[in-house]
């Protein structure tokens, strides 16, 4: 098809050298010509060209292209486009930079890396040689608590990093064929969440007179856990056997928390004590509040704790036997249930059905959160995000700082009694027994339909379920059955139902 192209062509016999406008008709396929004349002509230029130095052959080719039409300086662009190319990957070793190479490439997330395996032998060998996916799987170690929780407990861990001594480097194929293996257990884990597919085991507390636990934190090597008994009961992971019992405490051991130094823990008998987390020495008692201190937080040389008291105190941790007052805030109208803080907020839940915000700095009441329709059993706080769980039956998510209530979440029978969230989901327990799991991702996008938020229910618990926590692999729940139960998402299959271990049933809620 011919086309119309108008350009500015200088006219070579005007002496002033004025731009003309012409309109040209061309047919972009036309051959190339191939007339004697112009072979003769081309030659002859040819040799003129070779002759220049290299900045009269520059000059020369910015004057032709001047005098070029549009759609000439686009043919002309299709020819240069891979001339200016250049394979950097494959060039930077030949000059003695195999490092650059590997740097450059280190940079690339693991489907380009795979894509730039197959460009060239010279590519792969850079990418072998410079152990990339070693490196990209370090990466991701580093930075994500779920690739490093799964290099612990699959033992690849010790194949990364500087080898100990005396340890071969494993070769740069062991990578390359584990790294699709960590993508099929992440998988794995993430559809065993979406579908409730777990192993149970279960620690049964046998508590001579009241039964019932009522908090508990765990890590990798131990659970530590509060009873209704007054007891602090600390369990072995390996065996769930109890290794230590804690007494002191004369009313319930209602909740606690624990670091590498201390154990601190509070009760209905008035009282937060503090034990040696190692020996389980009690190293501290403090007497402040007078009635059953319901919840406490401490971090960084701060705690605070909450009573039925309807108080807040404030505490500087000097050292575990060097602990005092700092401040007393008072503002709730009923028993306060629960707090939690950060360098910004200290944020409090209480039965007056709010939840009220303060500066942790200056110990200022900020602001009050309504919309509970009852009392505020426990709540989460992180970043700018409070989710909260009430004797409403109902799950609240908040921005602190706005004070909006962001979504509701409702399928709990009872009062919702713990809480706790992470990046991706929200994990509840409540009265009725049942643990639930929330898609926090669309819990947070207004979009997103009600009915498709809880990613299922867990069934297991035969009391109510008092305290829970949570990572990437596992639930660890606590209730008034009297028994701990740790709901294993990381080694279930479903062809180990066959042998007995069974997920809950996992009751979608529509």
């Amino acid at each position: 098809m011919m086309k119309m192209e108008t350009d500015k062509i200088m006219d070579e016999t005007n002496s002033n050298a004025q731009a003309f406008t012409t309109t040209m008709l061309y047919d972009p396929v036309r051959k190339k010509d191939s007339s004697p004349t112009y072979q003769t002509e081309r030659e002859l230029c040819f040799q003129y060209f070779t002759q220049w130095s290299e900045s009269g052959q520059v000059d020369f080719v910015e004057q032709l292209l001047s005098r070029m039409c549009h759609y000439q300086h686009g043919q002309i662009n299709a020819y240069l486009k891979p001339m200016l190319q250049r394979d950097f990957i494959t060039l930077l070793p030949i000059k003695g930079l195999d490092h650059i190479a590997e740097n450059i490439l280190s940079y690339l997330d693991a489907e380009s890396l795979k894509s730039a395996e197959l460009v060239c032998k010279e590519w792969l060998r850079v990418i072998s040689e410079g152990m990339l996916w070693k490196k990209l799987i370090e990466r991701k170690v580093r930075t994500d608590s779920l690739w490093r929780g799964l290099a612990e407990r699959r033992n690849w861990m010790q194949y990364l990093f500087k080898p100990r001594p005396g340890q071969t480097q494993r070769p740069h194929s062991f990578h390359r064929e584990l790294f699709p293996k960590i993508m099929n257990d992440i998988d794995s884990i993430e559809n065993n969440w979406r579908i409730g597919g777990h192993m149970l085991h279960r620690i049964n507390c046998r508590s001579e007179n009241s039964k019932g636990v009522y908090c508990l934190q765990y890590d990798d090597g131990k659970i530590v856990s509060g009873l209704r008994d007054n007891t602090i009961k600390i369990w072995d992971r390996t065996d769930l056997q109890c290794v230590k019992t804690l007494i002191g405490h004369t009313g319930s051991v209602l909740c606690l928390q624990y670091d590498d130094k201390v154990i601190i823990s509070g009760s209905s008998d008035s009282t937060v004590r503090v034990w040696d987390v190692n020996t389980g020495e009690m190293v501290n008692t403090l007497i402040h509040h007078c009635e059953a201190v319901l919840h406490l937080r401490f971090n960084n040389g701060m705690m605070v704790t909450c009573s039925k008291d309807r108080s807040i105190a404030v505490w500087d941790m000097t050292s575990p036997s060097e602990i005092t007052l700092r401040r007393v805030l008072v503002g709730h109208r009923a028993a306060v249930n629960v707090v939690d803080f950060d360098e910004k907020y200290i944020v409090s839940a209480s039965g007056d059905r709010t939840i009220k915000v303060w500066s942790t700095s200056s110990c200022e009441f900020v602001r009050t959160l309504n919309g509970h329709k009852r009392g505020i059993a426990c709540l989460q706080y992180r970043d700018r995000l409070v989710v909260s769980g009430s004797s409403d039956n109902s799950i609240r998510l908040w921005d602190i700082e706005c004070g909006a209530c962001l979504r509701v979440l409702e399928g709990h029978e009872e009062l919702v009694r713990c809480i706790r969230f992470d990046t991706k989901r929200i994990v509840s327990g409540a009265y009725d027994g049942k643990i639930k799991v929330w898609d926090l991702v669309a819990a947070l996008d207004p979009r997103a339909a009600s009915n498709t938020l809880c990613l299922n229910t867990l069934v297991e618990h035969t009391g109510r379920v008092f305290r829970l926590q949570f990572d990437e692999f596992q639930i660890v729940s606590s209730s008034h059955d009297d028994t701990i139960v740790i709901w294993d998402f990381l080694n279930f299959t479903p062809n180990e139902n066959k042998a007995g271990r069974t997920p809950s049933p996992a009751l979608m809620e529509h």
